[in-house]
């Protein structure tokens, strides 16, 4: 694959305005918002919190102690001045953290979720990642994931390429079935799933996810010389790709011992 020394792909959107950094934006979150059953009682772990989108957002709505990790010392800085702003600082804590080890007993989480990170591993560290989610889970607790799919598996090399050229990240999408066994294999039942084009820079996904004055702000940084290039090139390699890809929002439950 071509090596270059651009910005990757999230860190520039962000950078552009974005608070939202998924593949299926707002639309496959909230899928996963119904699916998780969240009450005031439910202890939360989020992988990968990024700014604390998300985490703010389960706080403010349903009122329940959430856990945001991540390994960016600068999105982490970033989410903490996020959550004293939303003043949500009693039920959201912020902490620096690895996913494949984490700082968290057996059984500690009724909810774990984890959006556009699995992703971004080979399939060996996918299978060992699970491993540490189904163990901080409790009996019962479910897992949130939203990752980009694959479509179309004849060439799946050309599309990793061009994901790479878009992202300037390995990224490793799986098919459906392929996330479906990934999960099965360790240990999750009661898989469901829902998947549809990614939204993360269509014109409309952005709206829905930044509101119209937010969009906008986003495409007028975009524009500035020292974006442009790079910003339109993501936005047409995806677009130019889009029959290959969707987002999957995927919900699996750990069993009841």
């Amino acid at each position: 694959m071509e090596n270059n020394k651009k910005e990757v792909g999230h860190k520039l959107l962000a950078r552009l305005g974005k608070t939202r950094l998924r593949p299926g934006g707002k639309k496959a979150t909230e899928w996963l918002f119904k699916q998780a059953g969240f009450t005031p009682q439910s202890q939360v772990l989020e992988i990968a919190c990024n700014m604390g989108t998300t985490s703010i957002e389960i706080a403010k709505r349903f009122n329940c102690h959430i856990i945001g990790i991540d390994m960016d010392k600068m999105a982490l800085e970033k989410a903490k001045q996020n959550v004293i702003q939303n003043n949500v600082s009693e039920l959201v804590e912020i902490k620096q953290a690895d996913a494949s080890k984490l700082p968290f007993d057996d059984n500690s989480f009724d909810i774990v979720i984890n959006e556009a990170m699995l992703t971004m591993y080979a399939d060996k560290a996918k299978a060992h990642l699970l491993k540490e989610y189904f163990r901080v889970l409790k009996p019962g607790g479910k897992l949130l994931t939203h990752d980009m799919m694959l479509l179309n598996t004849e060439n799946p090399q050309y599309i990793l390429e061009q994901i790479y050229l878009a992202i300037n990240v390995n990224a490793q999408p799986m098919s459906h079935d392929g996330w479906i066994n990934l999960f099965s294999s360790a240990g999750f039942s009661d898989i469901k799933t829902s998947h549809a084009p990614m939204t993360l820079l269509s014109p409309t996904g952005m709206i829905i996810d930044e509101g119209f004055f937010g969009a906008l702000k986003i495409f007028r940084n975009a524009l500035h010389k020292q974006n442009r290039q790079q910003f339109f090139n993501m936005l047409n390699r995806f677009r130019k790709n889009k029959k290959y890809l969707n987002y999957i929002a995927v919900c699996s439950v750990k069993p009841k011992e």
